[in-house]
């Protein structure tokens, strides 16, 4: 889509609204990812742009930054992510291996991959639809180069013998969106700066950083494009500039961008960048990055762990700001040697993969003197720490309130004509549909006045029996626009609230949070804060909460006659505030918070 140069048409700002619906809707096209996930590539406090593009696609980017989503229909529910929030972000989406570092030229040239040219993992390919988001990967690198979208499923794949063509590429690295034009979509200058290779010719075609020997024959330099695995019809082909470049190159430069950079390491001097080592400073440095990980990023339930994942997403990231860690110029030269080596010394246990064709990491002894006597980096610790919080705190908004019924003795003769459950919880359009199916079932709807239905006598009785005045006439029809209330209003209201993996569904309607605020002795304001408890918001927790937010004392009390229930006393008057805390970070809903000032005259 991105192939050749195109001018945006115009450029502008997502509302509040906006962004919040491309967050709902990039969270069910990308269910992998978690909410700390979208808020590294959606931030929620950040200005988002989107670009509309000639060929009707649509790009999102952060202001100032990159591109982090783009749709294909115009319509913003085909979203796919770039390579910028692929590398911010490497699991956000399922994706296949190439069988060597060859294939890779012609995928960054445009051409579709075909299946002979995905490497099959021992277990088989995992299941997937025709028309998903998948990435694509070089051996041994968790970093994306291409985004495209699934042509067949996997059961169709199957059936085909694995043949044939299994993603339409959309989006790759270095095609026009990654070096979009506009200052705001790209990064500066100096991110580029850091993915040049000095030396092209210092690495072979077939390795990566932990020295993954793609398949035989991958590395000659003369794979053809059926060979390989790649479909340069249709327009598709490599790009002949792409194409005179070296394999080297292409396999080295996403070598370096497999990381995700933090704001730091772009902003270091030059100086420091292209400060140099010798081999034995970066032999204490690969050390010291080891244990830094093993300490803080690295958890017993991450393992096993593939070595090119330990390199790329736990070691680089614990290198000092400003500092190049190549693990060719150490005294191993390579990242299966080093592992076997840290193996020996009794710190990691390691075990090779002979079908992946890697060192996996197994288990870590943290018993080991080494391990005992390092002291982590409190500036790694507190960067843990923080995305640690911004998970948690995105959980909290995960609040969803929703109004269901449940069928009373009044309705239920027509749910048994109907065949339908009587134990389930419905929807209100659920509901309706179920007296409507009835309405067909009998075929009660008037011939002479096809807006109307004639009560026969079981939905008359379910509709009005008990309230109707005795002496009363029943009537004998009713508007099809006043059928669905009128079933409603005869079943049991009920609503349920989840926010996470909690969920509760409690009789009735839901009541309001309140909010109000009202004088005391000696013309001090005080905001009472009631209600929480059908949201799932603990009292306790959100009054301790406040007291850091607003920089005040507050308190918790339970209301007089109701037990269980308590409500949040915070010092002044903090009313619109405290409404808009709990709208953006606890996601309520306004509909269900009232707000009585009772200062003003």
């Amino acid at each position: 889509m991105f192939k050749k140069p195109a001018d945006v048409k115009t450029i502008q700002r997502l509302s509040g609204a906006d962004k919040k619906k491309l967050r709902r809707t990039a969270k069910e096209r990308f269910p992998q990812a978690s909410d700390a996930d979208l808020d590294a590539i959606l931030p929620p406090k950040v200005e988002i742009t989107v670009a509309k593009y000639p060929n009707h696609s649509l790009v999102y980017g952060i202001e100032g930054e990159f591109p982090m989503i783009f749709n294909t229909d115009a319509r913003g529910h085909e979203l796919f992510p770039t390579v910028y929030a692929l590398w911010k972000v490497p699991h956000l989406l399922p994706a296949f291996t190439l069988k060597g570092g060859e294939v890779s030229r012609f995928v960054i040239g445009g051409a579709d991959l075909m299946f002979p040219g995905i490497s099959i993992p021992p277990e088989g390919f995992p299941s997937f639809e025709a028309g998903q988001p998948w990435a694509v990967k070089v051996p041994g690198n968790p970093a994306p180069i291409a985004v495209g979208s699934t042509t067949m499923s996997s059961t169709e794949a199957l059936k085909a013998g694995l043949r044939g063509k299994a993603l339409k590429i959309l989006h790759y690295y270095r095609d026009m969106l990654w070096d979009s034009a506009d200052g705001r979509y790209v990064p500066n200058e100096g991110f580029f700066d850091d993915i040049v290779v000095e030396d092209p010719n210092s690495v072979s075609t077939s390795q990566s950083p932990d020295s993954v020997e793609g398949p035989e024959g991958m590395n000659d330099g003369s794979v053809s494009a059926e060979d390989a695995g790649v479909d340069i019809s249709d327009n598709h082909g490599a790009d002949p500039g792409i194409q005179s470049e070296t394999v080297e190159e292409i396999t080295d430069a996403v070598n370096e961008l497999k990381l995700p950079e933090d704001k730091t390491t772009e902003q270091a001097p030059v100086e420091m960048e292209h400060h140099s080592l010798t081999t034995e400073e970066i032999d204490s440095l690969l050390d010291k990055c080891l244990l830094q990980a093993l300490y803080t990023s690295i958890k017993e339930k991450d393992l096993p762990m593939p070595g090119s994942t330990l390199w790329a997403n736990h070691i680089l990231p614990c290198r000092p700001p400003g500092i190049t860690l190549d693990i060719k110029k150490s005294s191993h030269k390579k990242l299966s040697k080093w592992l076997q080596s840290k193996s020996s010394s009794g710190l990691i246990s390691v075990k090779e993969d002979k079908y992946k064709k890697e060192f996996i990491l197994l288990a870590i002894n943290r018993k080991h003197p080494d391990y005992m006597a390092f002291r982590p980096e409190k500036r790694v610790q507190e960067l843990v720490e923080h995305v640690k919080d911004v998970a948690e705190s995105s959980v909290t908004k995960q609040l969803e309130v929703a109004e269901i019924y449940k069928p009373s003795s009044h309705v239920k003769p027509i749910f048994v004509a109907v065949e339908a459950d009587m134990e389930k919880y419905y929807s209100a359009p659920e509901a309706s549909d179920i007296v409507f199916r009835y309405v067909e079932k009998e075929n009660l709807v008037k011939p002479t006045d096809k807006t109307k239905v004639i009560l026969d006598v079981t939905l008359c009785d379910a509709l009005y029996k008990g309230a109707i005045k005795k002496g009363s006439a029943y009537p004998t029809e009713i508007h099809k626009k006043d059928l669905g209330s009128t079933f409603l209003n005869r079943m049991q209201v009920h609503h349920k609230v989840s926010r996470g993996t909690q969920e509760v569904i409690r009789k009735g309607a839901i009541r309001t949070i309140q909010i109000m605020t009202e004088r005391r002795q000696g013309n001090k304001k005080m905001t009472r804060l009631s209600g929480l408890e059908c949201f799932l918001m603990d009292p306790d927790s959100l009054a301790s909460e406040l007291q850091k937010k607003f920089a005040c004392s507050t308190t918790t009390a339970e209301l007089p006659g109701k037990k269980g229930q308590c409500e949040v006393l915070v010092q002044g008057g903090v009313i619109d505030d405290l409404a808009k805390h709990l709208v953006d970070h606890y996601g309520v809903p306004k509909r269900y918070i009232e707000v009585y000032d009772k200062t003003k005259r």
